[in-house]
């Protein structure tokens, strides 16, 4: 049995349903819990909310004897030294798909140490399921139904004790950031069991309701892996249609594993041909371009680091199918102010919806008018997020330039249908 292993954590901030920490202690006398603060990346919006997460972690590990080791740097030399201060003689990881997450794990692997990879950023491992040619699933509807059929591996025990050698913690930096979504593992718990106790059963009825605003809101702490998708899936598993928004994370990240210039290039090229008009960007960026609902949508994203889901679909159409502007300045945008965003989602998700990606249909096009008349009907998403169209009545609301005179304090819009 080695003396000490280190657990490296990374979008897997949590000790419930964590197969790597659960193996290290069962393998090793001690362990140590890492987290190193990588200096190449900038967390952005999501600076705060990383932090709360590695707070409420070291809280958790602390109640178990141990703590959590923070470090600045380099993230392979900054755990090479702390293995050589514990005499750690291997690492243990959650595996991740990103490109950057992969040329780390071939640095380590390059070391004089162990590294072993684990589950638990997905429900399925990523390259668990192929079809009977290629590499991975290129489409959806048949990835599901194979992910579906498979067995998943069981919850990974939580440990009761964990053992640590000495080794100077480090502190946790302090980060400003606005209120609407606390970040770590407790805060997902309390949501996680009120969201399956309330709102669970409507979940299907009411995801694409703007206004109702039905979703989780669990998807920042997905991305943190505060919450295990496979416990969320298990707990969920009432709801078909929830489940199978999970199983979309999992298809990105198949999809991002065998292709890794997800986020640079296109994933089916020649389907391109994007204009180039910043005045158009800016105006999509601030929420300003004169059409309500895709106005609401950049707003809440401004105003809470979050979209709705149904939303961030208008918002991506608007911008890539009406405007015929690139998806890479939607989706860097995005990857600038989400919460929740991360590279096989983000990136997956813009290329689904201008076309270069998985979507079997990449001609098709939401209507933004058409869309608010379907999922904000009375226009109460609307006039939560764009207050100048507050008192305008319902039947202007969605094309406010039909209106008989201009209204004031509004833009005038940069498209009409």
């Amino acid at each position: 049995m080695p003396d000490t292993i280190i657990v490296l954590f990374n979008r897997d901030l949590r000790i419930t349903d964590h197969p790597a920490l659960h193996q290290a202690c069962q393998d090793a006398r001690q362990v140590v819990p890492l987290f190193v603060i990588d200096s190449v990346i900038r967390p952005r919006a999501r600076a705060g909310f990383l932090i709360e997460c590695l707070t409420d972690l070291r809280e958790s590990l602390r109640e178990r004897g141990a703590d959590l080791v923070v470090r600045r740097g380099d993230v392979v030399a900054e755990t090479m030294r702390i293995a050589a201060e514990t005499g750690a003689t291997a690492i243990y990881t959650s595996r991740d798909v990103s490109a950057f997450a992969r040329r780390r794990e071939e640095r380590f692997r390059r070391e004089r140490i162990e590294l072993r990879t684990f589950p638990g950023i997905t429900i399925v491992p990523p390259d668990q399921l192929k079809p009977a040619t290629g590499t991975h699933y290129k489409v959806f509807t048949p990835y599901f139904r194979a992910w579906s059929d498979i067995q998943w591996r069981p919850i990974a025990e939580t440990p009761a004790t964990i053992a640590m050698p000495e080794v100077k913690a480090g502190d946790i930096p302090t980060a400003r950031r606005r209120p609407h979504l606390p970040g770590g593992e407790r805060e997902v718990r309390r949501r996680l069991d009120l969201w399956l106790r309330h709102c669970l059963r409507d979940y299907a009825e009411g995801h694409d309701d703007l206004a109702g605003d039905h979703t989780s809101r669990l998807s920042p702490y997905l991305r943190f892996g505060c919450v295990s998708p496979l416990e969320l899936a298990v707990r969920a598993g009432a709801s078909e249609e929830f489940v199978r928004q999970l199983c979309w994370r999992d298809f990105y990240a198949q999809v991002a594993l065998a292709f890794p210039n997800l986020p640079r290039d296109d994933y089916r090229p020649g389907r391109g041909g994007w204009h180039q008009d910043k005045e158009a960007e800016d105006a999509w960026r601030e929420g300003m371009t004169g059409v309500p609902i895709v106005d609401a949508g950049m707003r809440q994203l401004l105003a809470e680091n979050w979209m709705h889901n149904r939303a961030r679909m208008i918002v991506a159409s608007f911008l890539t199918k009406t405007l015929r502007l690139d998806w890479r300045v939607g989706a860097e945008h995005f990857e600038e102010l989400l919460l929740d965003a991360d590279i096989p989602n983000n990136y997956g998700n813009w290329q689904w919806v201008a076309g270069t990606g998985n979507d079997t249909r990449p001609n098709r096009v939401l209507n933004p008018v058409r869309q608010a008349k379907r999922f904000d009907k009375d226009g109460e998403y609307i006039r939560r997020y764009v207050p100048e169209l507050e008192h305008v009545p319902t039947a202007t609301l969605h094309e406010p330039w039909r209106a008989p005179s201009p209204i004031l304090g509004y833009t005038s819009p940069i498209w009409r249908s």
